[in-house]
């Protein structure tokens, strides 16, 4: 997770929400990726999107077959959709999010019958590491600091 927040402070450094994300397969890294909606004019350019859109051609492969994705900031649903799409074996996050969150916090993605693959997951590592680096980012736009 240590790795996952220091991609967070790139996007931060880029003006972007500091998110970041990286897939592990053999312990190893396979990509990795943080948040690019602002620099790239796409929406879809979540950590965990680029993160599984760079694995695909590296591993030879869509299915992202015993991977594990470690990522600051629990997914939303448009993220945990291409997740499950993707097979990956074990999702680990950081902070939860009580309004966004499709893992197990304003949705349940991770257990809903009508996907057709169970991903492993684990929330709350280096949670308060993690929240506090979106407090500090989302602090800092309100009071108008950056």
């Amino acid at each position: 997770m240590q790795r996952a927040m220091e991609l967070a402070d790139l996007a931060e450094q880029a003006g972007e929400v500091p998110v970041g994300a990286l897939l592990v397969k053999d312990d190893r890294i396979v990509a990795e990726g943080w948040n690019r909606p602002i620099a790239t004019h796409d929406p879809t350019a979540h950590a965990e999107m680029l993160v599984l859109r760079s694995a695909g051609p590296l591993l030879g492969n869509y299915r992202l077959i015993d991977t594990t994705l470690y990522v600051t900031l629990e997914p939303c649903a448009m993220c945990m959709t291409a997740i499950v799409h993707a097979r990956v074996k074990r999702l680990v996050f950081g902070a939860f999010d009580p309004k966004r969150g499709a893992v197990c916090s304003a949705l349940s993605l991770a257990e809903a019958a009508f996907m057709n693959h169970r991903v492993e997951w684990h929330g709350g590592l280096r949670e308060e590491a993690c929240a506090a680096q979106l407090k500090r980012f989302f602090h800092r736009k309100r009071s108008g600091a950056d």
